[in-house]
């Protein structure tokens, strides 16, 4: 069985996103509220470190284009595919990522939550995908879904979406 990843924004992203966005807007942090003043962010899921936002806790949301910034990296265009949306990230440097998904598994593993797992090829287009509804052993689940992905030997990566709001969650990649 091969043990999937789940990959936060890379550091270096984080670093530009802090100051300016994939949009180009300048990140405006604010500080999270339990009564959801200034926005109702309070649990919702912060893309640095795969963990739900704590009230108390300095936040920013910002545009991130996850597809614009794999291709920079691979020469990869994936043209019409490539989306801006929302996420949620700490406005300053945050803890290790990594060990945030080992200890609590994959994020954003609510049972009943729908998800999409969508599938890109090498040159960034989109592939394949599916609905995931989360069952109650959340891991068993994104296990399946992921080894369904990857069984096609095109599938370079996969992004797992929010189907609510087609949020950006996070990337796991070919190994």
């Amino acid at each position: 069985m091969t043990t999937y990843i789940p990959l936060p924004i890379p550091p270096t992203a984080l670093k530009e996103l802090r100051g300016t966005d994939d949009a180009g807007r300048p990140a405006e942090p604010f500080t999270a509220r339990a009564d959801g003043v200034p926005l109702d962010c309070v649990g919702s899921l912060l893309r640095c470190c795969l963990r739900d936002i704590r009230a108390g806790e300095r936040v920013a949301l910002v545009s991130y284009a996850p597809l614009r910034r794999w291709a920079a990296g691979t020469g990869a265009r994936p043209g019409a595919y490539e989306e801006t949306g929302p996420v949620f990230l700490h406005a300053e440097d945050c803890a290790d990522p990594e060990a945030t998904a080992t200890a609590e598994g994959y994020p954003a593993g609510r049972p009943g939550g729908l998800r999409t797992v969508r599938r890109y090829d090498a040159d960034g287009h989109i592939i394949g995908g599916r609905l995931l509804e989360i069952p109650e052993d959340a891991a068993a689940g994104f296990d399946a879904a992921f080894d369904e992905a990857f069984a096609d030997p095109e599938v370079a990566l996969v992004h797992v979406r929010a189907v609510e709001y087609g949020c950006f969650l996070f990337e796991v990649r070919r190994a």
